[in-house]
């Protein structure tokens, strides 16, 4: 059974950089048995509704601005897996999208695990009319893939707060972001994970390190497909430029 992996993706510019996280991300892809697939599910895909992007030949989406050339000429050209997907939105009764490509929170993250792009990839949607407690629970529904060679990657931030980033102490993270990801870090740890799905409950820590839920919401999918018996391993746990948590989660 492959795991369900959570990845702190941080900046689009990890896609061309050797740092101490794109190596992890590349020891973590070694260490794992090779996925038939790959589902992604990227903070920057939401939609109303469900959808599962069944495009064969999904291309490479530069969703930025402000990068070096050649960031926005980066193509990362995986093929889809047309069957995979529209067998799941059959099964879980939710649309399919025939022109999605891979958007920079997958793609940035698997030209670093899977340079070779030969693995099939597709993407899940965010639908946005959705509470904490469904996305969690629609993570459930995928844990079933895990046993058929399908890899669950959850693409976005704990801490991701973009306005309040520090430029001039980058190495400096706030108070109030620290204690935020340790909170939720420590619930996933205990298998709390009803304290990770209530992440707004916890004041204005919570305001601050998400002021948008949109790159928190890829935890809650991939912690909804653990397993009692799972192993729950935390990776890259640490905060740049202030207020962005580099944080990744291994189910499994």
């Amino acid at each position: 059974m492959l795991p369900a992996l959570f990845i702190g993706h941080g900046s689009p510019m990890n896609a061309l950089e050797d740092n101490k996280f794109t190596q992890t991300w590349k020891a973590l892809a070694l260490s794992l048995p090779k996925p038939g697939s790959i589902l992604v599910i990227s903070a920057h895909w939401e939609t109303h509704g469900t959808f599962i992007s069944t495009n064969s030949n999904p291309q490479t989406i530069h969703d930025f601005g402000g990068f070096p050339p050649e960031l926005h000429n980066y193509h990362y050209l995986a093929p889809g897996n047309t069957e995979i997907a529209t067998r799941i939105a059959d099964k879980l009764e939710i649309n399919t999208d025939l022109k999605m490509g891979l958007d920079h929170g997958a793609w940035s993250v698997l030209c670093q695990m899977y340079p070779d792009a030969d693995i099939p990839v597709f993407q899940l949607s965010q639908d946005i009319t959705k509470t904490p407690q469904e996305h969690f629970d629609f993570g459930q529904k995928l844990q079933h893939l895990r046993e058929e060679g399908v890899l669950i990657l959850g693409s976005g931030n704990i801490v991701h707060n973009l306005g309040a980033m520090n430029w001039e102490n980058p190495n400096q993270p706030y108070s109030w972001a620290c204690e935020f990801n340790n909170i939720i870090v420590d619930n996933i740890q205990k298998r709390e994970f009803e304290n990770v799905i209530q992440f707004e409950k916890y004041g204005s820590i919570s305001k601050n390190s998400v002021p948008s839920p949109e790159h928190f919401y890829p935890l809650l999918y991939v912690l909804g497909t653990a397993k009692p018996d799972d192993m729950i391993k935390i990776f890259n746990n640490e905060l740049i430029m202030g207020s962005l948590s580099m944080t990744g989660v291994k189910i499994g």
